[in-house]
């Protein structure tokens, strides 16, 4: 980071309320603190949204190392929708570029949920995430969530599988703080949960009240006289 200032999220936060939102000024501190954010884990979507807005106001401040840093850590909090609304803000000329489509690519294949893929376009081009903090740890929590509401129990090489490459140990912690448990009748099948205790019921409650029901009716009446 070539400014060595750490900024606080509150101070941000400050600085993007009023009528100074969008002065272009403002990327003199924003695009240090996407480096911070990159750097320590952190997330600011407001922030970075406002970024993208300033440089959809003002081209010329265009950077795309920047941008693409915004997108890989949206690429993190998935299943949110911060990658879609970020990328409406990217103009088309941009994303055609190679670095930013090749972000838009890796969020195409988390989407349709192509992981086994998306670990091996990874390994193509570790420059796109070796400046990034907590970045693969942040996908397999997302694969972990997609795993989660749609299995009831899985291989465990299934899930070695989409999970990229990782160490026995990270595995193992990983199911434990997930809460997935071995079966006893097949070691190498997790049970991950029982869907049908995750479908909640709801009681719906209609509230109409006479005073509401009395004027459709009288409504009604007016209308077929």
């Amino acid at each position: 980071m070539e400014n060595t200032d750490r900024y606080a999220p509150s101070d941000i936060a400050a600085l993007l309320r009023g009528i100074d939102r969008y002065n272009p000024e403002n990327l003199k501190v924003l695009e240090p603190y996407v480096n911070q954010q990159v750097e320590e884990n952190s997330y600011d979507i407001a922030a970075n949204l406002a970024i993208l807005k300033l440089y959809q106001f003002n081209p010329t401040y265009f950077v795309m190392d920047v941008v693409s840093k915004i997108l890989m850590k949206t690429l993190m909090s998935l299943p949110s929708p911060d990658f879609t609304l970020c990328k409406c803000l990217i103009d088309q000329q941009y994303q055609d570029l190679y670095e930013i489509g090749r972000v838009i690519f890796l969020h195409q294949l988390l989407e349709t949920c192509n992981f086994s893929v998306f670990w091996k376009e990874i390994e193509a081009t570790p420059n796109l995430i070796s400046p990034i903090t907590g970045f693969q740890s942040a996908i397999r929590d997302y694969i972990c969530h997609i795993v989660s509401f749609s299995f009831q129990t899985v291989p465990t090489q299934s899930l070695l599988r989409i999970l990229g490459e990782i160490s026995n140990e990270d595995f193992e912690q990983l199911i434990a703080d997930k809460g997935w448990k071995r079966t006893k009748e097949d070691g190498d099948i997790l049970f991950i949960a029982n869907q049908e205790q995750k479908v909640k019921s709801r009681n719906i409650v209609e509230k109409v009240t006479f005073e509401k029901l009395k004027v459709v009716m009288q409504s009604s009446m007016l209308v077929t006289k």
